[in-house]
């Protein structure tokens, strides 16, 4: 009995061991970056409004993310910079009847993350490239949406990719 029990201490203790293999934290990123700043990105397309739609997705992301704090540009140790460079909404599907019944909008962003502290790159991007597919005719599950609703939704894949990539990628 007194073997067994050993067995299995050892086994629940590299069982907890392991479990703990894998974790997000602030000790991810380098110590010196407490705060980021987030301008407008540049908007390299005809698409009004995308700009501030991008950049104020990014910056609810990098709030509720909670690791670095958002602020001005002047006082942050670290920047992400970046600029839309193209958008796109195209038919993705059709019916049986050859009407466009699926659209794919795609984003396309370049995106730098500067470490202002040290003056150097932390990681850049030329073409971050983000889709999203919607139906504009109703589908089981699920109403028609329109092209606002694809946007909205590829937008907030640019935005959780810059915060993986700059929170996550150490």
């Amino acid at each position: 009995m007194k073997g067994r029990a050993q067995i299995l201490a050892t086994a629940l203790v590299a069982l907890a061991v392991a479990s703990c293999a894998y974790t997000t934290s602030s000790a991810l990123l380098p110590s010196h970056l407490k705060t980021v700043a987030v301008p407008v990105f540049e908007n390299g397309t005809p698409e009004y409004t995308l700009e501030q739609d991008v950049t104020d997705a990014v910056i609810a992301r990098f709030v509720a993310d909670n690791h670095l704090k958002v602020v001005d540009e002047r006082s942050a140790n670290a920047v992400i910079k970046g600029r839309i460079t193209a958008y796109k909404n195209s038919v993705f599907g059709f019916s049986q009847t050859a009407q466009a019944q699926e659209y794919r909008v795609t984003l396309v962003a370049s995106v730098t993350f500067k470490d202002q502290v040290k003056n150097r790159e932390l990681w850049s991007e030329a073409n971050l490239v983000k889709t999203a597919n919607y139906y504009v005719v109703d589908t089981p599950g699920a109403p028609a949406k329109t092209e606002l609703d694809g946007r909205k939704e590829a937008i907030a894949k640019l935005a959780e990719e810059i915060i993986a990539r700059s929170v996550e990628g150490w």
